[in-house]
């Protein structure tokens, strides 16, 4: 009966064993997560200010929220600026996996420098491209200048970029709710693509080596050219990662925020507030503006349902056309 009771023990220590491997890593999600949210989700019922609970609101705050013109506007140069990068990052980096995947000399060293904006501190990304948008001193306007062009005030420009189009094509007027996104948001967005890309590229090119050979050989053999070999092949195999990219670059840019803060953040976000997307906002809220922790705790909360709700509809619609 010794092997027996052998085998019993083993089948009870081996789920244990695992779930003790699981402790630490479960701690930090705990501790770092789901505490946070729990704890930011209690707060948005109280009037919570410099740190002190001054008392039970219930729903005032969620309910001044949907009346607060500012939440409404840092929530669409949000949609603007997610509009701009989700779009950008994927052609992009697409475009440029599918080049590093050939077989080409130096594919390593191209594959690293696409991949080192990745690593780099997002600190000192913000701080060197915000000297490249210097109106005066900097590298953008110097080459503008060289072809012609006039210099730009690149962060410092609230001026739509439809408007600036249009005063460009000579017309005098144009609608103040379709100026489009400002200048000094275009060039966060610029950053942010330029910074994001490496890490979409090498999901892209790790899709791409995951494709068999034999699917090529067989669309060559049947005469296809390049471009149907791309859409007819590449493209339908390639969708979950697609689909994956699209997902986590859409999260990930609604929670934009440092790059914000450091290259058009205070005192009001960017020129005329036109940067000043709603993480920022909800910084503002909760630090900056007396410190009204149960009120950015709602934006907090909203934020949250917008981008689960946004996640779910992408996967209804999405995914469907999905080839796994």
């Amino acid at each position: 009966m010794s092997w027996l009771s052998t085998l019993r023990r083993k089948k009870f220590m081996d789920p244990l064993t695992a779930a003790l491997y699981l402790v630490p890593a479960g701690a930090v999600v705990v501790i770092f997560r789901m505490l946070p949210i729990a704890s930011a989700f209690v707060l948005s019922f109280f009037d919570v200010k410099m740190g002190r609970i001054r008392g039970f609101v219930g729903l005032a705050q969620y309910a001044k929220l949907l009346q607060d013109p500012t939440f409404w506007s840092s929530l669409g140069t949000t949609a603007y600026y997610v509009a701009g990068v989700v779009p950008l990052s994927l052609f992009l980096a697409l475009l440029a996996a599918v080049l590093l995947n050939q077989k080409i000399r130096g594919l390593g060293f191209y594959r690293t420098v696409y991949f080192l904006p990745v690593v780099t501190s997002l600190v000192a990304v913000s701080m060197v491209w915000k000297w490249i948008f210097h109106p005066r001193l900097g590298l953008l306007n110097y080459f503008f200048e060289l072809v012609g062009g006039g210099s730009l005030q690149w962060l410092d420009e609230p001026r739509g970029i439809f408007e600036m189009i249009a005063g460009g094509l000579g017309w005098s007027w144009w609608p103040d709710g379709f100026a489009g996104p400002s200048l000094a948001l275009i060039a966060v967005i610029i950053v942010a693509v330029w910074r994001g890309i490496g890490y979409n590229i090498v999901i892209f090119l790790a899709g791409l080596q995951n494709i068999p050979g034999q699917y090529y050989e067989a669309a060559r053999i049947d005469g296809a050219s390049p471009a149907q070999v791309f859409w007819k092949v590449t493209w339908p195999l390639l969708s979950p990662t697609t689909f994956y990219v699209l997902l986590s670059t859409t999260i990930v840019s609604f929670q934009v925020f440092t790059q914000i803060y450091l290259m058009t953040g205070p005192p009001v976000g960017g020129p005329m507030g036109t940067t000043k997307v709603i993480v920022y906002y909800l910084f503002e809220r909760g630090f900056d503006a007396g410190g009204n922790m149960g009120y950015a705790s709602a934006v907090a909360l909203v934020l949250f349902v917008i981008i689960l709700s946004l996640t779910l509809i992408q996967r209804r619609v999405v995914e469907r056309r999905v080839y796994y």
